[in-house]
């Protein structure tokens, strides 16, 4: 593990970005591989760790298709909204600067759109991509525990019962909570 100090810009330093060229985090390097994107890293570690543990990426051919659906659903309707929230809340102020509230809101207008689908499809399965945890329920939850506590925006979350079962039961993992140091 490689601290990569932000505050300092070395990810804009050349070693950096001779690892990811666009200067962004993670990046990962196992053996002779190199790879950033938080989503490529954790699908193939998803792969590399296959049978030792949770099985992350579905058993059937048709599981796999769900996890994939629905990870490309994080990434492509979630993402964009959270971290837009994200970035206005904790980031700007961060910098110097002052929260745009009109773009927090429409952030978070798009946001309820999802979570409405997300609601939706959870009064069918316990998880995203049917009742088992997989990838898809473990790429959300970064952006999920920023929302809730760091953001002020929990009641995106507790507003809808099965989005809410369903952020207490992934929150709750051992695992999540080890990451975060939220182990009692």
């Amino acid at each position: 593990f490689v601290l990569v100090e932000l505050s300092v810009g070395a990810h804009k330093q050349p070693q950096y970005l001779a690892l990811n060229p666009f200067g962004v985090l993670p990046t990962i390097q196992d053996g002779d591989l190199t790879l950033f994107e938080s989503r490529a890293i954790a699908k193939y570690l998803a792969k590399k760790y296959e049978g030792q543990g949770t099985e992350l990426l579905g058993n059937s051919l048709s599981e796999q298709a769900l996890v994939e659906q629905w990870s490309q659903v994080e990434g492509q309707s979630f993402n964009s909204p959270a971290s837009a929230i994200l970035f206005q809340i904790l980031i700007v102020p961060m910098s110097g600067g002052s929260t745009d509230e009109a773009a927090v809101e429409m952030n978070v207008e798009k946001l309820k759109k999802v979570l409405d689908i997300y609601e939706e499809r959870l009064s069918k399965s316990k998880y995203l991509a049917g009742d088992f945890f997989s990838l898809a329920d473990l790429q959300h939850l970064p952006y999920l525990d920023y929302l809730v506590t760091d953001c002020g925006k929990g009641d995106l979350i507790s507003s809808r019962k099965h989005v809410k079962a369903w952020w207490e039961d992934i929150s709750s993992r051992p695992a999540w909570k080890k990451a975060t140091g939220k182990t009692p």
